[in-house]
């Protein structure tokens, strides 16, 4: 019966993340949903990502979290549009599902944005079971947790078109096996493209911003 009830659960998700994606396709925009534990540097990450992809790539996001708006005020620093989703309202989920996309992207003029990003609520496990609508998904995981991270939680690094390896400027001060890290990246996830950067120094983080306007330029591209 449990089994029948997630089910159903994931089904009307399921059903409302195909409208979401069908009216981020109507207006042209690409959706990167991006997740991560707590305290991986994924806001800083975005803080730099945003600056880097403006204004060329014009930008929305979406933040989730249980409670603060923290978050929130330090990407609207940026001048991008931000809706924050507190899910302390609906009984502290630790993900964000479909219908409070749909919800919170009715603050958003889509029209106006080339590129949604969420940043999802920190959590390796919920986030990954829940589709929004997005067009991709990215994993932001820092050398100050395990390496081991990525066969601990498989579903999160199996779901994922990409995964950021933050804070390599910590690495010399740091007991961490990058390679190892990397390593089980690639056997949970064979071929998946893995970005070593320090979103706080701003080193390596090129190549993730390519991959990123490479992503909007060939959404744009189909329509």
């Amino acid at each position: 019966m449990e089994i029948k009830i997630v089910r159903k659960v994931l089904g009307v998700n399921d059903a409302n993340a195909l409208r979401n994606r069908e009216r981020f396709a109507d207006n042209n925009v690409f959706v990167l949903n991006v997740m991560s534990s707590p305290g991986s540097g994924k806001t800083t990450l975005l803080e730099k990502t945003i600056a880097r992809l403006m204004p060329g790539i014009r930008c929305g996001v979406i933040v989730g979290d249980i409670c603060t708006a923290n978050d929130a005020d330090r990407l609207a620093v940026t001048g991008v549009p931000v809706v924050q989703v507190n899910t302390d309202a609906f009984g502290g989920d630790c993900h964000l599902a479909a219908h409070v996309i749909e919800k919170a992207a009715e603050d958003l003029d889509l029209s106006a944005l080339d590129l949604l990003i969420v940043e999802n609520v920190g959590n390796l496990v919920c986030p990954a079971e829940f589709d929004i609508g997005e067009n991709a998904r990215a994993v932001v995981l820092s050398v100050t947790e395990g390496e081991d991270k990525p066969v601990k939680y498989p579903l999160m690094f199996r779901e994922c078109d990409a995964a950021v390896l933050n804070k390599t400027d910590l690495l010399p001060y740091l007991d961490y096996d990058r390679e190892a890290a990397v390593g089980y990246i690639h056997e949970v996830h064979p071929g998946m493209p893995v970005f070593e950067l320090s979103a706080r120094t701003g080193d390596g983080l090129d190549p993730w911003v390519d991959w990123i306007r490479e992503r909007v330029r060939e959404k744009k591209a189909e329509g």
